[in-house]
């Protein structure tokens, strides 16, 4: 069928390069590159033997010229980013020189500013178009499932969607007394952010941590939710007729929030740049490099996740409400691939919104988030590949 290039060797890309060499038919060859070539090989070797022809490379992905040269050399039909959210422009640069299909899961972001929206993408709009190519947004989970969750409720369900609550629970143990489940500069600079919904046609901001309900998630019982900030509000604020509220909820435990706090406190999660010892350094990066590494934490983690999302709207003039979620088994998820729930949930919808790019099922000339496809081959990869949805017409609401 075709050939991928997956840029980025962390586990969430560990988990979709797993799920490509699955679907071998879809993914004849595939590319690993990162810039560290030793942990692209060593995946390449833990996974050798399949139908699935698998190349190593060395990349900087924050230099164009060499993307654009590996991209040239390889000559994939679609490159898949799974590095950071720093990286994404320099990667749609390369993609839209040699004319490549472009995926990722997560939006840009500048190094020197907690500040993560689409603009900066979406700016690419027109150039995707003349190029004639398909650059395939936030192909995640939160991003990615949540908006193609979005676009079947409104296909399938209702005539017009009012309110969306989009629920991230994570029940997982790992027993450390403080770790990230993901990259921890992304992760703490997404929670120590303020928060915002969207609200007839506005942003609402509240501080960090600031709106917290307690809700009981199904196979994982009651626990305590704050309002964060979240890439996707954005997107379906444009995409979802009708919509006249969105909010985003993340749990956390009290241990995460005291530890967090406490940190926050003393400047650790600061992203200035200070002086130590004669260098510059940056304490959130500083602290990274003392927690965990979040790939480590799979053999650790029991326990599991539930993230969906709550709708409200009208059908034929009724009003209706409409849950539909995922339970993901972090154990589960260790034995089939060596990884955590975390990672699972965002490199499954990774490969399978390259796959439909790749198929030609999901491509047209632009810059696309997930909602803005037919979300039915998606919805159906879902369960076909690990991530199962189940719905409820019943749920209860968060006030």
């Amino acid at each position: 069928m075709g050939k991928a290039l997956i840029i980025g060797c962390g586990g969430v890309a560990s988990v979709a390069i797993h799920k490509c060499c699955q679907n071998s038919e879809v993914f004849e060859e595939i590319m690993i590159a990162s810039r560290t070539k030793s942990k692209c090989d060593a995946l390449k070797e833990k996974l050798s033997g399949g139908k699935t022809i698998i190349h190593t490379a060395k990349v900087d992905a924050d230099n164009t010229s060499e993307l654009i040269a590996l991209i040239n050399d390889f000559k994939p039909d679609v490159v898949l980013n799974l590095a950071l959210p720093y990286q994404d422009l320099t990667i749609m640069d390369a993609c839209l020189a040699t004319k490549t299909h472009y995926v990722d899961t997560a939006n840009y972001e500048p190094t020197d500013t907690a500040k993560f929206e689409y603009k900066w993408q979406w700016a690419y709009r027109e150039k995707f178009e003349k190029a004639g190519i398909t650059a395939l947004l936030g192909s995640g989970f939160d991003p990615g499932v949540t908006s193609v969750f979005s676009a079947y409720a409104l296909k399938h369900h209702f005539d017009e969607i009012h309110y969306i609550d989009i629920l991230d629970a994570n029940a997982g143990d790992h027993g450390y007394p403080f770790a990230t489940n993901f990259n921890p500069e992304i992760n703490i600079r997404e929670v120590t952010a303020k928060g915002s919904y969207w609200e007839n046609g506005d942003w609402v901001e509240t501080e960090p941590l600031e709106i917290k309900r307690v809700y009981n998630f199904a196979e994982i019982g009651n626990k305590d939710m704050y309002l964060l900030h979240h890439e996707e509000l954005e997107s379906l604020a444009l995409n979802i007729k009708g919509i006249k509220r969105i909010r985003f909820f993340m749990t956390f435990g009290q241990s995460y929030i005291t530890h967090l706090k406490c940190l926050e406190n003393v400047g650790m999660t600061s992203i200035e740049p200070i002086e130590f010892e004669g260098k510059m350094i940056i304490p959130l990066q500083f602290l990274k490099a003392v927690l965990p590494d979040p790939a480590s934490l799979g053999p650790r983690t029991k326990g599991k996740t539930n993230i969906g999302c709550i709708f409200r709207g009208i059908k034929d003039g009724k009003e209706k409400i409409y849950y539909i979620y995922n339970v993901c088994d972090h154990e589960e998820c260790y034995k089939e691939v060596g990884s955590q729930a975390i990672s699972y949930t965002t490199g499954v919808p990774a490969m399978i919104g390259t796959a439909l790019v790749m198929q030609g099922i999901w491509r047209k000339p632009g810059v696309y988030n997930m909602e803005e496809f037919n979300p039915d081959p998606f919805m159906e990869a879902l369960n076909k590949w690990g991530l199962p949805w189940v719905e409820n017409f019943a749920p209860i609401m968060v006030d």
